[in-house]
């Protein structure tokens, strides 16, 4: 298992919501030691959207699962003293403030040197650190819209919103994955690191094939238009006569050619490069995918290889086979609960499960870092 891998590390999480507990939740999988600090009120994610018979958001337990919080105010010389003695004793501090607010806290850059050379510092924010957006505020949503990304989602009528949060998660990935970086660095060189990450630039960095196509006329991708982005049949969510989906991805011509065959219809085979949007086509198989149940389609199917699976509800997917077998879901049958764990194998060993949160005092916390 990955779950030592990181044991010894220190992670002071000072962010709040998803993208920065995601990251610190993964890093608390590979054997971090992971202290969160928030406000006295709260992270505002512990309130979100449900609330468990205690009050608490089952999402906010479930990104921060394997963790110690530890609530302080910082605007208080006695709160900030104890954040300024946990970071001597640091190896990562993650933090999700706009840009300059830590500073306004009393640990800016320069005092944070001096508090810990060795530290490794990731500022999590909407826009970086810098540029003229620094300090706008922005959701999952606008940085999307705002990379791009979004014109080319849905259908030709009206871009969708994705779910869940791409940015957040994705962001939140690629904090870990940079702090990752700086601890093997920091093993050879003993040197610490900031690292700005921010979640727009995150949607940004998956944008170089639209950016390159939107450079040459003629080949612009377009929304419902092309071979990615629903233009294309073999590439393409159908309907089902009791009101269900399923996805088709047959892109190779071995696999649309056994999609064919399984349907009866071998006259669509050479009609796979057609000129996109192949709007008579998709018409076509909408029409046959329309004449019987998903059920059905699943049992012709299902010794067909061709990229074809059914749009599941996520009650099914929880009994589905492949997630079943592959334990990467902790049931907790007490809050009604499933958390995703760390998603891979090691050494031929499923991810291990996670601890639940706990609450620590500033005592507690100094002295368990200390030892």
């Amino acid at each position: 298992m990955l779950s030592d891998c990181l044991d010894g590390v220190r992670v002071l999480d000072l962010s709040q919501y998803l993208p920065g507990p995601f990251a610190t939740q993964l890093l608390a999988d590979l054997g971090a030691e992971v202290l969160k600090i928030e406000p006295p009120h709260g992270d505002p994610m512990s309130r979100f959207i449900m609330q468990d018979a205690d009050g608490v958001s089952p999402w906010y337990k479930q990104l921060n699962a394997g963790k110690s919080i530890l609530k302080l105010d910082l605007k208080t010389a006695s709160d900030g003293a104890v954040l300024a003695e946990l970071i001597t004793s640091a190896d990562v501090l993650l933090e999700s403030f706009r840009p300059g607010v830590l500073a306004r806290l009393g640990f800016d850059r320069a005092r944070l040197q001096d508090l810990n050379p060795k530290l490794i510092h990731c500022a999590l924010s909407g826009f970086g650190q810098t540029g003229p957006c620094r300090e706008r505020a922005g959701h999952d949503v606008t940085y999307l819209a705002m990379s791009g990304m979004l014109s080319l989602t849905g259908t030709k009528e009206t871009p969708v919103i994705p779910f869940p949060p791409i940015c957040d998660y994705a962001a939140g990935k690629q904090a870990a994955t940079t702090i990752l970086a700086a601890l093997l660095r920091r093993n050879k060189t003993g040197k610490g690191a900031f690292i700005d990450v921010s979640l727009f630039e995150m949607a940004l960095s998956w944008q170089s094939f639209a950016l390159t196509a939107a450079n040459r006329p003629g080949q612009e991708i377009s929304r419902g238009g092309d071979l990615l982005t629903g233009g294309a049949a073999c590439y393409q969510i159908y309907r089902t006569s009791d009101q269900r989906f399923i996805a088709l991805g047959a892109i190779e011509e071995k696999f649309w050619q056994a999609f064919c065959d399984t349907m009866g219809r071998s006259d669509w085979i050479d009609r796979q490069h057609e000129p996109l949007p192949q709007e008579q086509l998709i018409a076509e198989l909408q029409a046959l995918f329309a004449t019987a149940s998903l059920a059905d389609w699943q049992q012709r199917f299902i010794k067909v290889d061709c990229c074809l699976e059914p749009i599941l509800e996520h009650s099914e997917v929880i009994d589905h086979p492949q997630v079943i077998q592959r334990q990467l879901l902790q049931a907790l049958d007490s809050e009604k609960r499933y958390d995703a764990l760390f998603p891979a194998w090691v050494d031929a060993q499923p991810p291990a499960p996670r601890q639940q949160l706990r609450s620590v005092t500033p005592t507690e916390a100094l002295d368990g870092w200390k030892n």
